[in-house]
């Protein structure tokens, strides 16, 4: 469960992390009240789980009223990646002078958790990470002992964290990890955490992502769930009993497994694809559940090309096929190429019923999704 800046907020606030005054706001006049009360400069942040939202147009400052009403009007209501923006977020803007990264996550590679500091805050560390790993000092936690205060310390001191600030810093980090170990999560990381004139810190945004199957034991979580979901095609996907991830790219991806469906990701990049989602849709691929994939598939405004990997086991390929068939047979319109891999039970038999007027056909998961790039690259082009 991916919780929203505001929620991550409230959470890591109430533990004693410092956060600035805000408000949540749906209207351009709650926006412009609640600048008001909180006093100018304010920042205006969609709330949407997307990252890079300010080089989007998701956050913006204002400085007056006028600001503010015109930073409402245009967030307000704007396709953000393809995200619904319904929602700001009202914040104290933060005057400061320099910006950090601190995360806690876990290192699978290791079999530990580990926390992370960097001086190159405000940024994706992502990128960071890639381009200058030696800009993230890292600590790997024993989780039998917790984080030890020197470990914290030494993290702080290794990202050449200026000594001013390099204590409370390692104060956050400290809390930041028993948010993470308390509240069962995968991730929580602030970026950027703000220094301040004063020498003070502030956490300027906010990241919280929680284990779903942990969720009975953190029933304060528990109450975000429904208003962290964030649109049609999450709530579609729940309702049709789907697991399924939004992705930035333009590539859909629809499986019946999540190892196949992961693999098929993987694909997707290593032939110069963007994926567009994680699509399982379990066992079986029986017409309606085709139907309801497609569904949310063609919903999404950023695909441009649709690949379908299924491998038939206790669902035969000729069944697999019957249904894409039917499900395809019952639309008035194909919005977008879809390329189809049937592998395993009577796999041959399923590929021949598929009715290539309406589909294309490959043989194996690296022509299909070679194919499927293609075809999105000559719908962007």
């Amino acid at each position: 469960m991916k919780l929203h800046e505001y929620q991550a907020k409230e959470v890591f606030s109430d533990a004693g992390i410092p956060t600035p005054d805000a408000t949540l706001a749906e209207s351009v006049d709650e926006v412009v009240s609640a600048a008001e009360d909180i006093g100018y400069p304010v920042a205006v942040k969609a709330q949407v789980h997307v990252g890079g939202r300010g080089k989007a147009g998701g956050i913006k400052l204002a400085e007056d009223r006028e600001e503010a009403e015109d930073a409402a009007e245009s967030i307000l209501g704007m396709d953000l990646k393809g995200y619904h923006v319904d929602r700001v977020l009202v914040e104290a803007a933060v005057d400061f002078t320099d910006e950090l990264y601190v995360g806690v996550t876990m290192d699978r590679g290791e079999g530990k958790p580990v926390a992370m500091v960097s001086s190159k805050g405000g940024v994706n560390i992502e990128e960071v990470a890639e381009e200058d790993p030696d800009a993230i000092a890292r600590e790997h936690v024993d989780p039998a002992f917790g984080m030890h205060p020197y470990q914290a310390r030494k993290a702080v001191y290794d990202a050449g964290v200026d000594r001013a600030v390099a204590n409370d810093v390692a104060g956050v980090l400290t809390t930041l990890y028993d948010l993470w170990e308390s509240k069962d999560a995968s991730d929580a990381e602030i970026n950027p955490l703000m220094v301040t004139d004063d020498d003070e810190v502030v956490a300027a945004d906010a990241v919280l992502n929680v284990d779903d199957d942990a969720l009975f034991r953190h029933p304060d979580i528990a109450e975000m769930e429904e208003e962290a979901a964030e649109d049609d095609l999450e709530a579609k996907a729940n309702e049709y009993g789907f697991d399924y991830v939004r992705l930035d790219g333009n590539v859909g991806i629809i499986g019946n497994g999540a190892g196949l469906v992961m693999t098929t990701l993987d694909l997707v990049d290593h032939y110069g694809g963007d994926p567009a989602n994680f699509l399982d849709i379990g066992g079986g691929a029986k017409a309606e559940r085709v139907t309801n994939a497609l569904d949310m598939v063609f919903a999404d405004e950023n695909v441009d090309a649709v690949v379908f990997n299924i491998f038939g086991g206790i669902t035969r390929g000729d069944e697999v096929a019957r249904g894409i068939n039917e499900a395809l047979e019952s639309m008035d319109e194909i919005p977008k190429p879809v390329v189809v891999r049937l592998a395993g039970t009577n796999a041959e038999e399923g590929r021949e019923i598929l009715n290539t007027d309406l589909v294309q056909v490959e043989e194996t998961l690296e022509d299909a999704v070679q194919r499927t790039v293609e075809n999105a690259e000559e719908v962007e082009a």
